[in-house]
């Protein structure tokens, strides 16, 4: 028995009744909160001697705690335990066994009609429907579907959408069944049904494996449940290859190219508890499928492979042909530039633009207010001055818009320049069909993963002009690799390093601790006191963190700075899991900033009208990409639909589709590259100590633009700012640059 509760008697009872509420729902574990009203027909329920009679009264909801496959509001319930009084929640009903059924009252088929995310019912069409067939209601959904044009209200279009909605229900229900006996939630299974439809069930037991390969969000380990509880031998073939391949996906996910064989093979071991002669022979059956390759004793996925050796290769194309227009007189175009936009460049600042005007590439790098934006605008001036056909792009729709901005031209993603094409999952350019253009100046480059720098390098004709502009001190990409980091270490490319902070900058502490913080020094705050733009709230206890970054983002900041706390401050912590991670946070603070209105409740989480919210993977279906934020403006009930308006661009997402989308209050840090915001929250506790690392701080405090407030551990920002021990990456470019053609 959990600590947090006591058992009132060892007697074990059952109780029977209908669900009213879900409390709380783990989509992982199944593990489930409900509030129970007692059937009619239930005996009446003994109260604990240790509980007065009145508290615990038969006609009362019943708090129930237990794990279950599925459960929906309306339904009928059986449970079978004891009760508990839990130190913080009161009185429960501790089920060890809970199982549910159709709703068999008409007032349970109302609530389970209203509540089940059923398209075209809400609240008003389902006592219409309840009010028309009673207690047969059920049996008419899904046996005489058409009956319900009987309906006032329902027409041709919305009898069609409740019948698919109810169909698929169905489907996910039963699959919801089979997974919860193997240990998989809720959440996966409606995206296994949106994969794989009714085929499914018979899908998985042929071969559960698949599930890491061809549904996003479920991982080898919960393939491997599957599996194993399905009586597939641990020491399989099919295992064996697929945790092979889970190792170097997750060695991907932390940034590595490649593994070392023998390393890989250590790894599986670990994973797997089984003979390295069985890995041994699953990497060589990989090898000849043409799923990895190796090279020099190290072994890659092959897409990886094969975009480290094409851009290499690529790149060199790039140098060693000469450009497509007449040179630019750059002792004329310099001081053109400063005359048009006001200003006198600094020696660094010509130095840079004298090398992106000369050089087929350049890479321009450097930290906050040293004036990368500044070049980039007179670049763009230049060339436009030249009739230069001028690509802007960067890789996130933020960092685009802000170059938009900045330089008063179109920018687009990386993704929307190269033009994904859903259907066929590609980008419609490629080496087939070449972009158009003279120059191209990517923005961000320090968040460009191998992958999409491949993508795009394939895309360029190699006589375009390139300039690649990033600060490498940030985070790298999210993606394997780190390509601005190579590309500058290779020293195969020019490239210009501007570390002089300008005079307006000189008045910033954001631009002043960022500094620091990368030298390895103290951060400091300012003399001014309440005209500064950072600020440190030193505390130790993570309840104390929480309780003032509530305090700041609810009054003081609005109070004193007038941001907008739903739009305009962000609050960016090292973790998503835990009391002071992401998801956890971004609870808190809905029911602090927006804790009412219409609500639509779906995979454990609840969104509401006015909630900012964050795409979490690529869809091009939609053209939202992974760490894009926006805006709920329309929910609709009835059609358990909502509407995301993304910088001015409305995105509508059915229910099914809500896992792509979490709530955008609070971010990790690796989630807030490539974005600025005018305010910043940022906490840092002792607790994140695996995470603390120097620039991880300094990409945070970049983030803001206007204001900046550090909340937590001085030993933890300490801990944070020596630490420059980086994990390096196992990446192969920057050797790639220098090795022979023939490579």
């Amino acid at each position: 028995m959990a600590v947090d509760q006591n058992p009132l008697e060892d007697r074990v009872e059952e109780i029977s009744g209908v669900v009213t509420r879900i409390v709380y729902r783990s989509d992982d574990t199944g593990y489930t909160v409900c509030s129970v009203k007692p059937a009619a027909s239930q005996p009446a329920i003994r109260p604990p001697s240790l509980v007065e009679p009145e508290k615990h009264a038969s006609d009362r909801e019943i708090t129930v705690v237990g794990t279950c496959a599925a459960l929906w509001v309306g339904e009928s319930l059986k449970a079978t335990g004891n009760w508990v009084q839990h130190r913080k929640h009161g009185l429960q009903f501790q089920a060890e066994n809970l199982t549910c059924m159709a709703p068999l009252s008409s007032e349970g088929i109302r609530m389970y009609l209203a509540g089940s995310n059923i398209q075209g019912i809400g609240v008003v069409i389902a006592d219409r429907i309840v009010d028309r067939f009673g207690d047969d209601t059920l049996r008419i959904i899904d046996k005489e579907s058409k009956r319900l044009l009987e309906v006032p209200g329902i027409g041709k279009k919305t009898w069609e959408r409740i019948r698919q909605s109810w169909d698929s229900q169905k489907a996910v229900r039963d699959i919801m069944i089979f997974l919860r006996s193997h240990g998989v939630g809720a959440a996966q299974a409606a995206r296994i049904h949106r994969q794989y439809g009714s085929d499914a069930v018979a899908l998985i037991m042929a071969n559960p494996y698949r599930l890491c390969r061809e549904v996003w969000g479920i991982g080898f380990k919960s393939a491997d449940k599957i599996a194993i509880s399905l009586g597939i031998p641990r020491d399989s073939e099919i295992r064996a290859r697929a945790g092979i391949l889970y190792v170097l996906e997750t060695m991907t996910d932390e940034g590595h190219c490649f593994c070392p064989w023998e390393v890989l093979v250590e790894a599986g071991q670990s994973l797997l508890d089984i003979p390295s002669d069985t890995l041994n022979v699953a990497i060589q059956h990989e090898l000849r499928a043409n799923t990895l390759v190796e090279e020099a004793g190290n072994i890659y996925l092959s897409a990886l492979h094969n975009a480290e050796v094409q851009m290499a290769k690529k790149l060199r194309d790039l140098l060693n042909t000469p450009q497509g227009f007449d040179p630019i007189d750059v002792g004329k175009a310099v001081p053109w530039a400063e005359q048009r936009m006001g200003i006198q460049f600094a020696d660094a600042q010509v130095t840079a633009i004298r090398s992106a005007l000369s050089q087929k590439m350049c890479i321009i790098t450097g930290g906050p207010g040293v004036g990368k934006t500044t070049i980039i605008r007179a670049l763009v001036d230049v060339f436009r001055a030249r009739k230069l056909i001028t690509h802007l792009a960067a890789p996130t729709g933020r960092a685009a818009k802000r170059l938009a901005e900045a330089t008063g031209g179109e920018a687009k993603t990386i993704h929307r320049l190269l033009k994904f094409m859903p259907v066929t999952r590609q980008f419609d350019h490629g080496p087939d069909n070449l972009l158009k253009g003279d120059v191209f100046i990517l923005d961000e480059v320090s968040m460009v993963d191998t992958l999409l720098m491949h993508s795009f390098l394939q895309a360029l004709d190699s006589k375009s002009h390139l300039i690649l502009v990033g600060d490498s001190d940030q985070l790298p990409s999210v993606g394997p690799g780190n390509v601005l980091h190579d590309l500058i270490g290779s020293g195969a490319i020019p490239s210009a390093r501007l570390d002089v902070i300008f005079r307006q900058s000189q008045q910033s502490m954001i631009v002043q601790n960022a500094h620091r913080i990368n030298r390895g020094e103290s951060i400091e705050q300012s003399d001014n006191g309440t005209d500064s733009d950072f600020y440190f709230i030193r505390t130790e206890e993570p309840d104390e963190v929480v309780r003032i970054m509530l305090e700041l983002i609810s009054s003081r900041i609005p109070g004193k700075f007038k941001f907008n706390p739903r739009t305009q401050v962000q609050v960016l912590t090292p973790m998503r899991r835990n009391q002071l991670g992401a998801d956890n946070l971004n609870t808190l603070l809905q029911e602090t900033l927006n804790p009412e209105g219409i609500a639509l409740n779906r995979f454990g989480r609840l969104y509401r009208s006015g909630d900012r919210v964050m795409q979490i993977r690529n869809n091009y279906d939609k053209d939202i990409f992974n760490g894009d934020i926006g805006i709920v403006n329309s929910i609709d009930l009835e059609e358990q639909h909502l509407t995301v308006d993304f910088d001015g661009r409305a995105v509508g997402y059915d229910a099914s589709e809500l896992d792509e989308l979490v709530l955008a209050y609070a971010c990790s840090i690796h989630k807030s590259q490539g974005s600025e915001y005018p305010a910043v929250i940022i906490l840092m506790a002792t607790q994140h100590y695996k995470l603390l690392q120097r620039n991880l701080l300094y990409t945070a405090l970049t983030r803001g633009r206007k204001l900046v407030c550090l909340v937590g551990s001085s030993k933890a920002v300490h801990i944070a700012i020596r630490n420059n021990n980086t994990t390096l990456r196992r990446t192969s470019l920057a050797r790639r640059l220098h090795a022979p053609l023939a490579n």
